[in-house]
């Protein structure tokens, strides 16, 4: 072809994108190339490219105003490790709840001495002790697949991570030895590492290494979510806001605190009855604290 009509915004857009617009129009068989014939069309992959990421090199601002932020060295670091948590970890979500009266009311019973140790006893300590308890109880959750995906690594620790939400992105801080900690112990450090999180104090080594990880949105609401499995972890446990509801007692409907249970898997090593039974295990503690303490 001996001349390609395109306007000189096109002609820009397809030098920034590295294309060829002589080749683009005898690829398309047309005279006269526009926008739309260069959006979401991407240069040859170098070697060692993705071409997956084709879609992303667009010129927004042809559309309007746009501005530009950074982001953070963190939040590319997350960015990377969610995407390819999702590419590689064939994930399956199992809903569930659990009734939180006897964990509330031992709350409640306890708020004076918690006051006197200086903590507030919330029921994510509680949670923490369950999530401990039962990863004991069903130690395939309690493990790591390796790179090959052959053999399954048994932990004989239980570490649980904390996702907390900072201004500068997510953190995941870990309670160590959960299952050797009493209550009153894992409130104190669960005050202690979300503190010094959003004072980012936090050592490298007091993340990472997690048995499993809890992300808590009860604070913020929503009734269920889908949260992504953190590699090398096999499972990650979501909670969202406790809420009244009626439950039937076999004579009536009762008025109960009942807190949604989202537990996110990964289906080659964790099917669907072991995520089943792991949180009636795990709401089963819930709703009678009192095995917990012992």
């Amino acid at each position: 072809m001996d001349q390609i009509k395109a306007s000189p915004s096109v002609r820009a857009l397809a030098g920034r994108k590295g294309i060829d617009i002589e080749a683009r129009a005898r690829e398309l068989g047309r005279t006269t190339i526009g926008r739309e014939d260069i959006e979401g069309t991407a240069a040859p992959a170098a070697p060692g490219a993705s071409a997956s990421t084709a879609a992303w090199e667009t010129d927004h601002a042809a559309w309007g105003p746009v501005t530009e932020e950074p982001m953070s060295r963190l939040a590319r670091l997350a960015a990377r490790n969610l995407g390819a948590a999702q590419t590689h970890i064939p994930s399956v979500t199992h809903h569930d709840e659990a009734d939180l009266s006897a964990v509330e009311a031992l709350r409640q019973g306890w708020k004076a001495e918690a006051q006197a140790r200086g903590l507030k006893l919330t029921a994510l300590a509680f949670h923490v002790v369950a999530l401990a308890r039962t990863l004991r109880a069903f130690p395939k959750f309690n493990a790591s697949l390796s790179a090959d995906g052959e053999t399954l690594i048994l932990k004989d620790y239980v570490h649980i991570g904390i996702a907390v939400d900072t201004s500068y992105g997510l953190v995941v801080p870990v309670i160590r030895n959960a299952d050797r900690l009493g209550l009153w112990a894992i409130a104190g450090q669960l005050a202690d590492l979300a503190g010094r999180a959003q004072a980012r104090k936090l050592g490298a080594d007091e993340m990472g290494g997690a048995s499993m990880s809890i992300s808590n949105l009860g604070g913020l609401g929503g009734t269920a979510f889908t949260p992504i499995v953190n590699p090398p972890e096999v499972a990650i446990l979501g909670l969202t806001r406790t809420a009244m509801k009626p439950v039937w007692d076999g004579a009536a409907f009762q008025p109960k605190p009942m807190v949604p249970l989202d537990l996110t898997y990964d289906h080659r090593v964790i099917n669907g009855a072991d995520a089943a039974r792991f949180l009636t295990h795990y709401a089963g503690l819930l709703a009678d604290p009192r095995r917990l303490l012992i």
